[in-house]
C-alpha cells in the first residue's frame, strides 16, 4: 500500500480503489513546491542546527500560506471549518518531502536538490529527492515506511499535541509544528536510532558483527543487571509482538535476509522476549515498530541518525493531519486538562 491510499482510509473509512489513491498523489503532485522565502530560510539554517529544528522551522514559516488562517479571519462559519482544513493539510503533505529531503541534501550531502515528478507516487518521489533514485526498493521502503509510521491514535506525544494544539483552532501547519517539537524529543522520536547504537555498540563489544545467540544472550542480561533496558522491545498498550514489526521483518526477509544486521535483528526477535519473561520486569516482552527500522535505512545507504526522526515526522503527518480534519469536522471543542490542587492530590493518596 502507499501512504495516499491510507490518507483516503483514515479519512473515509473505506480502502481506496487503485483510481482513488492515485487521485491522491495526484493532488499531491499538484501541490508539490515551496515558497521561495522558505527556500532561502531552510538554505540559511547551520549545517550544525539539528534537522528537526530546520524542520519545524520550516514548517512554520510554511503557516504563511495557511488557508484555514485566512478563512478563521474573514469569518467563516465553524461547520466550515474542515474544508480550509483539508485543504491546508494537503498543502503540507504535499510539501513536506521537499522540505525534508532539503534539509538532508544540505546537512549530510552536497547542497543540490531535484524537484517533484508528476509521474510518480509520493515514496518514490520522496526517495528520488533524497537522493535515492536508482535505487526502487529503497522507494519500497518508504512506502512501507511512511504508512506503518503514521499513527493518528492520540496516545504519544506527537499525536497528541498536534490534536492538543489544533484544539485551539491553531491552523495545521502551527499544530503539526507543534507535533514535531514533541517528536524530537529523545523519549518518543529516537527510539530506533537508540535501538540501532545498542546493536552497534553490543556487535562492537563482543568483538564481531555475527554474534552467536548465547553471546546475545549474556548481553541481554548484561545490559539488563546494569539497570538499563533493552531498546525495542515492549510497549505501552501492546501485549504481542507488533505488526508493524512483523512487516518490516517480512520487508527485510524479502529484500535482505543476508545483511547481517538483519540476521542479528533477528537473532534478538528470539532470544530476546525469553529473557525479558525470566527477567520478570516487563509486561510486554516483544518488539515494537522501533526494534527493525533503523537496521532496515542502515541497509540502503541512510546513515545518518539525526535524520531518522524527520522521516518519522513526515510519516507521522499523514496520521495525525487526518485527525485534525476530522477534529474540525466534528466540532470538537478545545482541551482543557483538569487542574489539581495540593488539597486533592493528599486526600486522593490518603485513600489509598
Amino acid at each position: 500500500t502507499t501512504p495516499e491510499a491510507l490518507f483516503w482510509l483514515l479519512l473515509t473509512g473505506e480502502i481506496p480503489t487503485a483510481a482513488q489513491a492515485q487521485s491522491i498523489t495526484d493532488e499531491l503532485n499538484s501541490r508539490a513546491s515551496l515558497p521561495q522565502f522558505v527556500v532561502d530560510l531552510i538554505d540559511r539554517c547551520p549545517n550544525t542546527l539539528h534537522p528537526m529544528s530546520q524542520f519545524s522551522l520550516a514548517v512554520n514559516a510554511l503557516q504563511h500560506d495557511s488557508q484555514f488562517a485566512k478563512a478563521y479571519h474573514a469569518g467563516i462559519n465553524r461547520k466550515d471549518y474542515w474544508d480550509p482544513v483539508f485543504e491546508d493539510s494537503l498543502d503540507l503533505l504535499a510539501k513536506l518531502p521537499l522540505v525534508a529531503s532539503r534539509i538532508y541534501r544540505n546537512v549530510f550531502k552536497d547542497g543540490k536538490h531535484g524537484s517533484v515528478d508528476a509521474s510518480v507516487d509520493y515514496s518514490q518521489n520522496f526517495a528520488n529527492l533524497l537522493g535515492f533514485a536508482e535505487n526502487t526498493e529503497f522507494a519500497d521502503l518508504m512506502r512501507l515506511y511512511l504508512v506503518i509510521h503514521s499513527d493518528h491514535e492520540g496516545g504519544n506525544v506527537s499525536a497528541h499535541t498536534t490534536h492538543l494544539v489544533g484544539s485551539a483552532l491553531s491552523d495545521p501547519y502551527l499544530s503539526f509544528a507543534a507535533g514535531l517539537n514533541g517528536l524530537a524529543g529523545p523519549l518518543h522520536g529516537l527510539a530506533n536510532q537508540e535501538v540501532l547504537r545498542w546493536i552497534i555498540k553490543m556487535q562492537e563489544d563482543i568483538g564481531t558483527d555475527t554474534p552467536t545467540e548465547d553471546q546475545i544472550r549474556d548481553y541481554c542480561w548484561a545490559t539488563l543487571n546494569s539497570g538499563r533496558v533493552v531498546p525495542g522491545y515492549g510497549h505501552a498498550v501492546l501485549r504481542k509482538t507488533d505488526p508493524r514489526y512483523m512487516a518490516q521483518r517480512e520487508f527485510a526477509e524479502k529484500y535482505l535476509p543476508e545483511d547481517k544486521l538483519f540476521k542479528t535483528v533477528s537473532a534478538l526477535y528470539k532470544i530476546v522476549p525469553g529473557v525479558l519473561t525470566e527477567h520478570g520486569k516487563t509486561k510486554n516482552p516483544w518488539p515494537n515498530v522501533d526494534a527493525h527500522s533503523g537496521v532496515l535505512l542502515r541497509h540502503y545507504g541512510l546513515v545518518e541518525q539525526d535524520f531518522y526522526t524527520v522521516l518519522f515526522g513526515v510519516s507521522r503527518a499523514f496520521g495525525v493531519l487526518s485527525q485534525l480534519i476530522w477534529d474540525r469536522a466534528l466540532g470538537f471543542s478545545i482541551e482543557r486538562p483538569k487542574s489539581l490542587t495540593t488539597e486533592s492530590i493528599r486526600a486522593m493518596f490518603e485513600k489509598k
